[in-house]
């Protein structure tokens, strides 16, 4: 195991976990505004408690390698989230900013998740492979929910507009 490798996945699994308390908070934020969508707002409250699974994975991989996430990036990582959410949801058509949003941050979890499971060997982490594997599992269920939706979700907001408008 090189100890770059090491600091490399180190810095990696501690970006994740910013990562996934941004995508923690996104979700909580736009859950509370969903009532017109539920099948959404239900989907993104299952992917809420797989993310919170998935912060726990991180932490035992933090844990397993003599480290801890990092209370600056994640504070950082949680005020930006709430503020995309407020941004969304001053628009008339945030549902589908959130829509977008949502399928653009699934696929850099995806790319994240993919990019740790690459250095699990060179960084001697090899234990981590199998949370790490299951989180990116999670995470591309999601973002084929999400992107398979994008129409459905559309059109939705079409039909709460009209009917809002009459």
């Amino acid at each position: 195991m090189s100890n770059k490798a090491r600091d490399i996945f180190i810095l990696g699994l501690r970006n994740a976990h910013a990562m996934e308390v941004q995508a923690r908070e996104l979700m909580e934020r736009q859950s509370e505004r969903m009532d017109d969508y539920p099948e959404v707002k239900a989907r993104l409250q299952t992917h809420l408690q797989e993310t919170n699974q998935q912060l726990h994975r991180l932490e035992r991989c933090l844990e397993a390698c003599g480290e801890s996430s990092s209370t600056l990036k994640d504070t950082m990582q949680s005020g930006m989230a709430n503020l995309m959410a407020m941004g969304h949801a001053m628009s008339g058509d945030e549902i589908l900013k959130n829509t977008f949003a949502n399928n653009a941050f699934e696929n850099f979890e995806i790319a994240a998740y993919k990019s740790l499971l690459a250095l699990c060997s060179a960084a001697g982490a090899e234990d981590a492979r199998g949370p790490l594997q299951q989180s990116l599992q999670e995470e591309e269920r999601m973002a084929e929910w999400v992107d398979s939706n994008v129409e459905k979700v559309t059109l939705q907001f079409v039909e709460n507009e009209t009917r809002q408008a009459a």
